[in-house]
């Protein structure tokens, strides 16, 4: 399988590594071209993996030939245009999260991959964490999240909010635990050193009576990546930088005990979970479904439910920076 990235800044060139390390690892895949507008940087990562570096998706569907799939990593403003190309010359497509910067574009490549008939996969990341996956067999009637996404500040994803550049990762693991309607939504968020919201905090109450509360800032002094909730008799920690899940249950065995706890009657385990890189398991995953012509893992109706619940969650903001009499810099486009 003939395989290229699309725009290979920080996080594109990750999946141009990890597909030539599943090459090597002997997967059937071959990653054959890089595209990015900035010549130079294509031309330096397509040095370092042993491929073509192109200016253009264009240039490289002309000059190279049949490309079995891609990952688009490119900037979000340029999701649809480069996905549309890709998936109307017959090119199944990994989207990086956030999936598109709007609704209506996010519909237009639902759109696209049923009439061109191609699998097509949102780059949600954290669905592919081994905690994650590890924790998805534990769920039973999750209660109340509190969820910290915590990052120092890069000039990387700048073009939008935090809410679509962090928490949406944490949106996006919610909603597919808790499988609920969201029925209410409160926000509060700031700029500080961008011209978008840095930092958020964000109430979620679902449907099934389900409570969330994320907190995401990229101007920490620190970094954590933590999911907590409650469901009855259990409280489960789940650290997605350690790969760790702690159960914590009330009157219930099974799981391997983690460490004593300081109560007896509640029994704290530690499920099993196999270390691997994230980015690993989602390319490997994505692969699979191209070769098997299945529904991916995470679709883009997955992406585009986080986006649209990312979306409310920024014009909330808005609307409470406006009540509050926050400056007009907090409530930019």
């Amino acid at each position: 399988m003939l395989v290229a990235v699309i725009g290979v800044g920080v996080f594109g060139r990750n999946h141009a590594r990890v597909y030539k390390e599943l090459e090597q690892q002997g997967e059937p895949v071959r990653l054959v071209a890089v595209v990015d507008p900035d010549v130079d940087r294509a031309d330096t990562v397509a040095r370092e993996f042993g491929c073509r570096a192109f200016g253009s998706v264009d240039q490289m569907l002309t000059t190279h030939g049949r490309i079995h799939a891609a990952s688009v990593a490119a900037p979000t403003v340029h999701h649809l245009d480069v996905a549309r190309i890709l998936m109307e010359s017959g090119v199944d497509v990994l989207i990086e999260k956030p999936l598109a910067l709007s609704l209506a574009e996010a519909d237009e490549l639902v759109k696209l991959a049923v009439t061109h008939k191609r699998v097509a996969q949102t780059g949600h990341l954290e669905r592919f964490n081994p905690a994650v996956r590890a924790t998805f067999p534990l769920l039973t009637q999750p209660m109340f999240f509190e969820v910290h996404r915590l990052s120092v500040f890069t000039p990387r994803s700048l073009d939008v909010d935090v809410v679509l550049d962090l928490m949406i990762h944490d949106l996006d693991i919610v909603l597919s635990f808790v499988k609920s309607p969201v029925k209410e939504v409160r926000a509060v968020g700031l700029p500080i050193l961008s011209g978008k919201v840095d930092i958020a905090n964000v109430r979620l109450e679902f449907e099934s009576g389900c409570v969330a509360n994320f907190t995401a800032s990229r101007v920490s002094t620190e970094r954590v990546r933590k999911l907590r909730f409650f469901q009855p008799g259990q409280y489960i920690s789940v650290d997605y930088g350690r790969q760790e899940v702690l159960v914590f249950s009330v009157g219930k065995d099974g799981l391997p005990s983690a460490s004593p706890s300081v109560n007896p009657q509640i029994n704290v385990g530690k499920p099993p979970v196999t270390s691997e890189e994230p980015l690993h398991a989602e390319l490997r995953s994505f692969l699979h479904a191209v070769r098997q012509r299945s529904s991916p893992v995470v679709s883009l109706d997955d992406g585009r439910r986080a986006l649209a619940l990312a979306l409310e969650i920024v014009r909330e903001i808005r609307v409470h920076g406006q009540k509050v009499g926050l400056s007009d810099l907090a409530l930019k486009d």
